[in-house]
């Protein structure tokens, strides 16, 4: 394996939108195999998930002072609680089954950002983000293995 694979998986993964649902994909395409995918990009979607549960709120306070930046925010904020719902009902359980789903929208940035919205304190929400990136990582790793051998094999 080629670092410069390994760091695409690994950024991939670390950044919103993509996470680990574009990079595994990546990782698999690549030729690398699945468990050292499974783990950078299990690694890389977590990477940011403690900086933001730790900076979303004076970040956004301090990025809310500029027109520009509160109207992004607030649409991100909107977006993400649209999405959390079931977050609202179930708490920990719900952020997990958030996290784990993986669809667009739904992953490890938008299940911080939900959490932070609802106030939840960093660790439970830590462990619950951490579990749905590990049941997310497992859906699509699985996925993403069975094609390759239907399609590539």
């Amino acid at each position: 394996m080629e670092a410069d694979e390994f760091f695409k998986v690994f950024f991939t993964a670390a950044a919103p939108i993509s996470e680990l649902r574009g990079a595994i994909p990546l990782g698999i395409n690549a030729n690398i195999s699945w468990p050292i995918v499974f783990v950078v990009a299990v690694a890389g979607n977590l990477l940011p998930v403690p900086f933001l549960l730790l900076f979303l709120e004076p970040v956004s306070k301090f990025l809310s002072r500029v027109k520009l930046f509160e109207r992004i925010i607030n649409w991100i904020f909107r977006l993400s609680r649209r999405r959390g719902r079931i977050v609202e009902r179930y708490e920990r359980i719900g952020l997990t089954i958030f996290v784990a789903i993986p669809l667009p929208v739904t992953g490890a940035w938008t299940g911080s950002i939900v959490a932070f919205l609802l106030g939840m304190s960093f660790w439970r929400a830590f462990i619950s983000i951490i579990i749905g990136v590990l049941i997310a990582g497992v859906i699509v790793t699985s996925a993403a293995v069975l094609l390759d051998y239907a399609f590539f094999d």
